[in-house]
Formats: structure tokens, C-alpha cells, sequence
């Protein structure tokens, strides 16, 4: 039970798609907030979906 939890437990596989939510959702926070602008809010949208783009891609190559 406890090395499940070291290895990520359910989570494991997902932890870059949790992070890239996370991060466009602070993006969309803030720009409601008032700290940032809609230009920022772009940016840190477009680098978030890069993440999750290069992890996806990753994989497909990993075995090859």
C-alpha cells in the first residue's frame, strides 16, 4: 500500500494532464483576478497545451 502511494497510486499516469489543468486553470484565475492580461492568459494557455502535447508525443515514440 505504501510504495503504491511513493509510485503515484491511481495518479501515476496522469500527473502531466493534472498539472496542464492545473496550470491553464490558474491562467484563466488570474486573468479574472486582474493580474495578468488576455495576452499572458494566451501565453500560459499555449505553453500548458505544449506540455501535455510533448508528453503525448513521448509516447508514441518511446518504443521505437
Amino acid at each position: 500500500m505504501f510504495f503504491n502511494v511513493i509510485r503515484g497510486g491511481v495518479l501515476a499516469d496522469r500527473r502531466t494532464y493534472i498539472m496542464s489543468v492545473v496550470g491553464i486553470l490558474s491562467g484563466i484565475a488570474s486573468y479574472l483576478v486582474g493580474d495578468t492580461d488576455v495576452f499572458i492568459l494566451l501565453q500560459t494557455i499555449f505553453t500548458t497545451c505544449g506540455i501535455y502535447f510533448i508528453r503525448k508525443s513521448d509516447n508514441k515514440t518511446k518504443g521505437n
